[in-house]
């Protein structure tokens, strides 16, 4: 026997019982979306490895190390999405989307990221993004963080919480910079070596530093809120005050600088202390500057990202209230019936009413295996044509989640009784 071919580290496979949590995710997401004006975009999962270096920053832990990233037979760099914020810009510049005109886009899918596999963290992994482009304003970056609050009461989720800071424009950042190389300078003989090595290139992505040996040496570097221009403490507040008005808590959090370069101005995270080490379930922010450092005009934009899997998990461990559907009724033949029979029954039935969840008995066996595995599906009805039933033209209707008495119909009746309570 030839040796099984197991999943490739880091790759989940998801598996038809997970499934009920991520349609209940995503059928939820989808009908929010909508009601804020959010459009679908789809964008591919592979781009030009450029796309990354320049919009996510070469300095950073994705670009440095995690991205997937390699030759095509034309010779040309191409790298698997790790993010999906980039895509959505270049998909914008290359059709003509933001020129003059403001967009509400969504999008979802799977992404990747080469990192140390553990729970809750995925090399393959799918997030649900939500971006709005050509809008400045701070009512934006409080929609988004709204929409957010709103899906996790959908979801029936209490414990994701939210943190929010500023980080302010690009000058601001630019002397705040300054301090913390004089900072990390000074105590140089602590850094680790990725910090060492980050400190004259971007000595903000220190502070995205996991090492355990640093984080005191972290806690008491420079605060970027201490360097913000007005401009942008003005923006803050106004955010925080719009988020107050709705009754959306938060916490200020000033080490929340989140690990993309192209972010400004807003950042923000929801997290939850039920998952772990990997705690947010969902980031964002705003970035202003990346449309014009893809090649387009000035344009501002606000988005974030979610981490289907850790809603998922969220889902389970919080023991929220997924539904999920069972079938409305499970066709069992006996006696002479012919599969075409059944089959065409079957679609008939389908045919008939809409939305009708029906499972038919392909195995065959004795009635009473048949409602065995009727009701082991879940069934509310098993639906049973025999000899008897064809020959009065009638089809027997057994209850089994509750004491009724069993019924024989017409094809008609069935068909009408089906309607009922699939409605």
């Amino acid at each position: 026997m030839e040796k099984l071919i197991q999943r490739v580290r880091g790759m989940n496979d998801i598996l038809p019982e997970e499934e009920a949590a991520w349609s209940f995710l995503e059928s939820n997401a989808i009908n929010l979306f909508s009601a804020y004006g959010y459009k679908r975009i789809q964008i591919p999962v592979l781009e030009r490895t450029e796309l990354f270096r320049r919009s996510i920053g070469e300095v950073t832990d994705i670009v440095e190390k995690e991205m997937y990233t390699f030759e095509d037979l034309n010779g040309d760099s191409v790298t698997l999405r790790p993010e999906a914020t980039a895509g959505v810009v270049r998909a914008g510049l290359s059709n003509g989307l933001f020129h003059n005109q403001q967009q509400k886009l969504w999008c979802s899918g799977p992404m990747f990221r080469h990192e140390r596999p553990q729970k809750g963290r995925y090399r393959q992994f799918h997030q649900l993004n939500v971006e709005a482009v050509g809008y400045s304003g701070p009512s934006l970056d409080a929609e988004l963080i709204v929409m957010a609050a709103r899906l996790w009461n959908c979801l029936g989720l209490k414990s994701p919480t939210l943190e929010i800071n500023s980080i302010g424009t690009p000058s601001a950042r630019a002397n705040y910079r300054k301090a913390l190389v004089e900072y990390f300078r000074a105590r140089q003989d602590q850094l680790d070596h990725d910090s060492q090595r980050r400190l004259e290139r971007n000595p903000i992505r220190i502070l995205d530093s996991k090492n355990p040996s640093m984080q005191v040496l972290l806690g008491e570097a420079p605060l970027l809120t201490d360097y913000l221009d007005a401009e942008s403490c003005t923006h803050f507040e106004e955010v925080k005050s719009l988020l107050s008005g709705v009754g959306v808590d938060f916490t200020e959090n000033p080490r929340l600088v989140r690990g993309l370069d192209y972010y400004n101005r807003t950042v923000f995270e929801w997290v939850s202390d039920q998952l772990g080490a990997q705690s947010a379930v969902c980031s964002g922010g705003r970035y202003d500057g990346l449309i014009s450092h893809l090649g387009g005009k000035d344009t501002p934009a606000v988005g974030w990202a979610l981490g289907v899997e850790r809603v998922v998990e969220l889902l389970r461990v919080e023991g929220s209230d997924v539904p999920r559907r069972s079938p409305d009724a499970y066709l069992a033949i006996i006696g002479d019936i012919g599969r075409t029979q059944s089959f065409v029954l079957g679609e008939s039935l389908r045919d008939s009413v809409p939305g009708l969840y029906l499972l038919v008995d392909a195995i065959g066996g004795t009635l009473k295996s048949q409602l065995r595995r009727a009701d082991r599906s879940g069934a509310k009805l098993a639906l049973i044509l025999g000899n008897d039933e064809q020959k009065g033209d009638h089809i027997s209707v057994k209850p089994l989640r509750d004491d009724r008495p069993q019924l024989v119909l017409t094809l008609d009746e069935l068909i009408k009784h089906l309607r009922n309570g699939v409605d």
